[in-house]
């Protein structure tokens, strides 16, 4: 018998712990008030994720992201949605040792009502996490294709393809794990080793690009709702033509103002 119920109900720590083999749970992205109220009530939590700075911001990746940036846009989203279970992504740079990982999140606990950050890295980070959880900060994890070591990595690389890297990866979650996070991202890895590293460890898993045997699964809105138009990346699933919804409405708004039947007398004072 499950623990957690199927319909939606406000996340915890606890609750987000023993959905492990229970519930899978849904996450989403937001970056502000206006679509945060509109996932509220549906995602079991919600990423405040750094991947702002390309959909929101039109940069060509994550790193120039601040943590200015990330405080107000997640301040945005905690207005639109105060019952959900906000987590916000600490940007390239904020917690490079453990006393600047912890001053920076502490400012992000001060300014913001985020229920936990996200941090990316392994077994690399895994004193930093621990630090941090031993100092009353709820962190996330994040293992496998890592947006923010794009550049020293070379590239947007799957993970997972050799058996020594699957036994990185399982180590990696294992060091996180041990560290505290309370859950874990796996992004871009081979489904047979998500899987793995699923079975490996005892907090949830939160897929994206990683297959269905993973905790739950995350997905950028945008990405979700076929607002991206750049290109499909192949693990996204679109629920949604937005951005061809969007184009026609907008262009039926146009061709009404320019035959004058906008505004209508009933939409006049």
């Amino acid at each position: 018998m499950s623990i957690i119920k199927n319909d939606f109900e406000k996340m915890n720590i606890t609750k987000i712990k023993k959905s492990k083999n229970n519930k899978k749970l849904t996450v989403i992205t937001a970056y502000d008030a206006l679509f945060a109220k509109l996932f509220k009530n549906i995602a079991d939590m919600i990423l405040v994720g750094d991947s702002l700075n390309m959909s929101f911001a039109g940069k060509p990746d994550t790193l120039s992201a601040t943590l200015d940036q990330m405080i107000y846009h997640t301040n945005a989203v905690c207005n639109g949605a105060s019952d959900a279970f906000v987590i916000m992504d600490m940007p390239f740079g904020t917690y490079n040792n453990k006393k600047e990982a912890l001053e920076n999140a502490v400012k992000v606990y001060a300014q913001t009502k985020a229920a936990a950050i996200k941090v990316e890295g392994g077994k690399d980070r895994a004193e930093i996490i621990e630090y941090l959880t031993k100092n009353s900060i709820a962190v996330m994890g994040h293992i496998g294709l890592m947006p923010q070591y794009v550049r020293s990595e070379g590239g947007y690389k799957v993970r997972g393809k050799t058996k020594e890297d699957k036994e990185k990866l399982i180590k990696d979650a294992l060091a996180v794990e041990k560290a505290g996070a309370f859950a874990i991202v796996i992004e871009g890895t081979m489904s047979d080793v998500a899987k793995e590293i699923s079975q490996a460890v005892k907090i949830p898993t939160i897929g994206i690009g990683a297959g269905k045997d993973t905790d739950g699964q995350v997905l950028v809105w945008s990405d979700m709702l076929g607002f991206f138009e750049e290109f499909k990346p192949k693990f996204v699933r679109h629920y949604l033509d937005g951005a061809a919804l969007v184009k026609e409405a907008v262009g039926k708004y146009r061709n009404d103002v320019q035959d004058s039947t906008f505004p209508a007398k009933e939409e006049e004072y």
